[in-house]
């Protein structure tokens, strides 16, 4: 004879074409509620309901299993945004509304399985994106797929890459907090995008482009100055403060960055320790910004009430903060008033990095300049010297062996 089940331990019974059973369990928000689970036999529905007694033992238990958009919104809110910066949580919140709540959203997340996740990464690939969000028909004008022209804009192995990181970070969240039993999107193999090689200035490139910032008197030429010569990121420059800046102890403390998020500009500290530090000032760095603080003090007297007074070293001429994408503009501007190759400003790093590999820096050196918090990201810029470099190893090793 079975013995009496306790109170709360549920119940067993038949039903439509199989078995179901209840326990009740307490949810993440704290309510007593009774959780069903089905199955065709009664050994099948058994052991469930042992599994689903020991979940409610061990915590809360939902009592309803959510939708992949539904949870992806609560996993966004509560783990995301706490725990990220604002500019990968902004990322992550992109790839989450345009890549996987149209294709999986729908879907249950315990339903989830390998043949859904491969379906959908290969969907991503093939269809295009336009098409899919709307873009042309959120245009005044359309000019392509809302015509019947489809433009064919299919995700980048890059994109397609970067929605499947967001995926499977998502999903070990949920085995986290066991709503799943495994992560289905780890065991779809997706390739890592090759990396393409950025083009960078060589020495005489890179003092031609300052030596026409100077001439011309652009306003931002200290800012390029320490583009190049110190290898700061973008964001570490537009957020470079005069507090931050001793130009009598010849030296700058890096640990705030400037971004836009959410429409809007802010002052935020640097992502990693390795990043916040401070670095020496050669003396052309000291040069160019003391004339940069010159001509900030003609820029707030022209300027009178309107001043901004951001306390910022890159500024506008009305004080305030300059937008990241403005500054890229200005130095895409520049670098084809000098004549030099069109780079990205980030690629200004990369040009920093091969200059002290031509100057023969110790690697460990570099790191401690460039400030990357692990040495295999400098070895990784190390490896990649220019053609000119390895010719010119390879002409001394040729003549080494006569």
């Amino acid at each position: 004879m079975m013995a009496r089940r306790h109170n709360g331990e549920g119940t067993i019974f038949p039903y439509r074409n199989g078995w179901a059973a209840q326990v009740w369990v307490t949810t993440p928000e704290g309510r007593r509620k009774r959780k069903t689970v089905y199955g065709s036999t009664r050994e099948v529905v058994h052991e469930k309901w042992l599994n689903l007694q020991e979940q409610a033992r061990r915590g809360p238990v939902s009592s309803r299993v959510p939708r992949v958009e539904e949870y992806a919104q609560r996993w966004l809110r509560e783990v995301v945004d706490p725990n990220l910066a604002p500019s990968t949580a902004a990322n992550y919140e992109l790839f989450t509304r345009l890549y996987i709540n149209p294709g999986l959203g729908k879907k249950r997340i315990d339903r989830l399985n390998v043949r859904d996740v491969r379906l959908w990464v290969n969907d991503l690939r093939d269809r295009c994106q336009c098409c899919a969000q709307g873009k042309d028909a959120a245009r005044e004008k359309p000019r392509c797929c809302a015509t019947g022209r489809c433009c064919r804009q299919v995700g980048s192995e890059w994109t397609v890459h970067q929605a499947w990181t967001v995926l499977r970070s998502m999903l070990s969240e949920a085995m986290r907090e066991e709503l799943v039993p495994r992560n289905v999107a780890a065991l779809v193999r997706v390739p890592v995008p090759r990396a393409r090689r950025q083009s960078v200035w060589t020495v005489e490139e890179a003092r031609r482009f300052l030596e026409a910032a100077r001439a011309t008197d652009d306003p931002l030429y200290a800012a390029y100055v320490l583009l190049l010569i110190l290898g700061l990121r973008r964001g570490e420059l537009l957020g470079l403060a005069w507090e931050d800046v001793d130009l009598d102890a010849g030296e700058a403390r890096i640990g705030w960055q400037l971004q836009r998020l959410n429409g809007e500009l802010v002052r935020r500290k640097t992502k990693t320790a390795a990043s916040d530090s401070a670095l020496p000032l050669p003396l052309l760095c000291i040069t160019a910004l003391e004339h940069r603080r010159r001509h900030i003090a003609e820029l707030r007297l022209a300027a009178g009430p309107a001043w901004g007074d951001s306390g910022l070293v890159v500024t506008t001429r009305l004080g305030d903060a300059v937008d990241p994408r403005n500054f890229q503009r200005a130095f895409r501007s520049m670098t084809r008033r000098a004549g030099v190759p069109t780079i990205p400003v980030h690629a200004t790093r990369r040009t920093c990095a091969s200059l002290l590999v031509a100057l023969d820096v110790h690697p460990r050196v570099a790191m401690a300049i460039l400030r990357h918090s692990k040495i295999a990201v400098t070895m990784d810029v190390y490896s990649q010297v220019s053609s000119a470099s390895t010719r010119e190893a390879l002409k001394r090793l040729g003549e080494a062996f006569g």
